[in-house]
């Protein structure tokens, strides 16, 4: 059941025709079931009772950074959803990045770079189950690979460590909360 195609090429017949919707509810009930789940940990103020202590701890730029990307890889891995590790992490830490007069684009990077980029490393997050459904390849296989997944989210916390392209806010344009030089 689902859609099928005959290109004349095997590979490709191989990887269009598929299940169609009915191969694609695991994925998406994994999906609402962490997004659900991701919901339930910021209303009862447990996501926020986690991460204070490591704001706290976070002295420096660096530190923000190492902890920012931690908290959304550590979602990846626990709540199994790039949105939950996209999402919470840049709401969470949205009022500690205005404190430190710190631009919001940083943020926007550094949990896209993290949240987004490593959940193809992670097979029972939706985005590695998706793509190793899709691909019919194991997640595992293709880590080796995946530099660039890897790669981005440690370049960004090297850019924290270093200050290298961290925009900071200008004093008169922190409570509008626009980058400097905009």
């Amino acid at each position: 059941n689902g859609f099928d195609i005959a290109s004349g090429v095997p590979q490709i017949d191989a990887l269009l025709s598929r299940g169609g919707m009915d191969s694609m509810l695991l994925t998406l009930w994994l999906i609402i079931g962490a997004v659900t789940f991701g919901a339930l940990l910021e209303e009862f103020g447990l996501i926020a009772r986690l991460v204070d202590p490591l704001i706290h701890s976070a002295k420096s730029t660096g530190r923000l950074f190492v902890t920012v990307f931690a908290c959304a890889f550590g979602l990846n891995i626990v709540a199994g959803d790039q949105y939950i590790a996209l999402v919470l992490p840049s709401r969470v830490f949205r009022l500690e990045f205005e404190r430190r007069q710190l631009a919001p684009t940083n943020l926007s990077r550094l949990a896209a770079d993290s949240g987004t980029v490593t959940s193809a490393l992670v097979p029972w997050n939706s985005c590695g189950a998706f793509m190793g459904a899709v691909l019919g390849v194991p997640t595992l296989s293709y880590v080796p690979y995946a530099i660039f997944n890897y790669a981005s989210p440690i370049l960004s916390v090297i850019y924290g460590i270093t200050g290298f392209k961290i925009e900071k806010l200008a004093p008169d344009e922190a409570e509008a909360g626009a980058p400097a030089g905009r």
